[in-house]
């Protein structure tokens, strides 16, 4: 994106790649990045949600629910990341009881 003021975050190498976003409350949604602006709001489409547990709502229960077409508000964003090449491993510093 040509002519844009330099931010911390280039967004131009995502677009049109899949991304996972996580936001201010907890939510955490994946989808196709189709745009964004110096704000960071984001439009993601095929949008897909990870619904969090009742009881502790720092947990993903596994569920799932399709949004479509969404835009991201900016000042909600947390973080960016690509979903291509990154997986999820054990945490290592919990105990194994716990």
């Amino acid at each position: 994106m040509a002519g844009r003021k330099e931010t911390a975050l280039d967004l131009a190498k995502f677009v049109d790649k899949g991304v996972q976003v996580k936001l201010t409350g907890g939510r955490q949604v994946t989808g196709t990045l189709k745009g964004y602006d110096q704000l960071l709001n984001l439009v993601l489409d095929e949008a897909m949600e990870y619904e969090r547990e009742q009881d502790d709502p720092l947990k993903l229960s596994g569920k799932t629910r399709q949004l479509g077409l969404i835009v991201c508000r900016g000042t909600a964003v947390m973080l960016v990341s690509p979903t291509d090449g990154t997986d999820e491993i054990a945490n290592p510093f919990l105990a194994d009881g716990a």
